[in-house]
């Protein structure tokens, strides 16, 4: 398999297992218990969301029902596999995936580092494969791919074009990975009626 054709068949295989896996399949499957407070009708302070078993799932905080500050994510097993900032419901600061299930005693292996500004793409993303090696380095301008670098899984650097591309696939997956853990707070959000 060529260097191209590595880059796209890794992204989908990386990105599936969080958002899909664990956010959407899991939401069907398993009750929840959601924490969290209300004010003037809208979801307002800490909130917290529970698997039947217990273990938290997500935690973070709304501000007059919009979500603000840091929302972290974590998978059935307790392993960490998002954190998203927000600020007035906006993604902004650095959002950064995991990849999952942790070996016991072992650490969370990072897989992708994106920075944010009011809902946008804005800085550098960085992406890993599972064994640590990078995968690509994108900068995003106000949302727009300014450069880009890939590599990859034998670590050959691959061409801008391909490069771009992969970014291009790589962008429409995080975006449907975000809006699965995204649904998963909204359809478990404090019921404020």
């Amino acid at each position: 398999m060529g260097a191209p054709e590595a880059l796209s068949r890794a992204c989908p295989a990386v990105l599936a297992g969080l958002a899909l896996g664990v956010a959407a399949v899991d939401a069907a499957e398993r009750p929840y218990a959601v924490t969290g407070g209300c004010r003037d009708g809208v979801p307002n302070g800490a909130y917290e969301l529970r698997g039947d078993d217990g273990r938290l799932r997500v935690a973070g905080a709304y501000a007059r029902g919009r979500r603000t500050g840091t929302f972290v994510f974590w998978s059935a097993s307790g392993d960490r596999v998002a954190v998203i900032p927000y600020d007035d419901d906006a993604k902004t600061g650095t959002v950064a995936l995991w990849y999952g299930p942790v070996a016991p005693g072992g650490a969370p292996r990072r897989r992708l580092e994106s920075a944010y500004a009011g809902g946008a793409l804005h800085g550098v993303t960085r992406s890993w494969y599972a064994d640590g090696r990078p995968r690509a380095e994108y900068l995003y301008e106000r949302g727009v791919l300014a450069e880009a670098s890939a590599w990859s899984e034998a670590g050959a650097a691959l061409g801008a074009d391909d490069a771009r591309r992969g970014a291009a696939r790589d962008r429409a997956a995080e975006a449907a990975e975000y809006a699965a853990l995204e649904r998963l707070v909204a359809e478990h959000a404090p019921r404020c009626d």
